[in-house]
């Protein structure tokens, strides 16, 4: 968010939110060309998290516009790498292991990426 920015749903009050949403929108269309099942964590402290949603993320920061724990990405990430495939995974389930819980990430969930052997 920008220091005179004050209308949260306004794309220019946003610094880089807007390379984001471009890069979401690349990704997925990259990953419905060639049938991927690509999972998107993107944005930074204070981005516009709705924008970014809309544009096909599973997760992003910041719901609340505060400044994230480097760690928090790190976290949804591992959570996704290390659960089986069959399982889903939503915000909720990961909440507790993050240092602002929602209000630092948010998202609509995913399936997990572990295979077993």
């Amino acid at each position: 968010m920008i220091k005179r920015g004050t209308n949260y749903n306004d794309i220019y009050n946003y610094r880089n939110s807007r390379h984001f949403i471009n890069t979401v929108k690349e990704a997925r269309r990259y990953d419905k060309e060639n049938n991927k099942k690509t999972v998107i964590f993107a944005g930074a402290c204070q981005s516009y998290f709705e924008a970014i949603m809309s544009a096909g993320a599973n997760f992003a920061s910041s719901p609340a516009r505060i400044l994230i724990d480097f760690l928090d990405p790190l976290v949804v990430a591992e959570k996704v790498a290390t659960t089986e495939q069959y399982k889903y995974i939503t915000i909720d389930d990961i909440a507790k292991e993050l240092r602002d819980g929602k209000k630092g990430v948010g998202g609509i969930g995913s399936n997990g990426k572990m295979r077993t052997m």
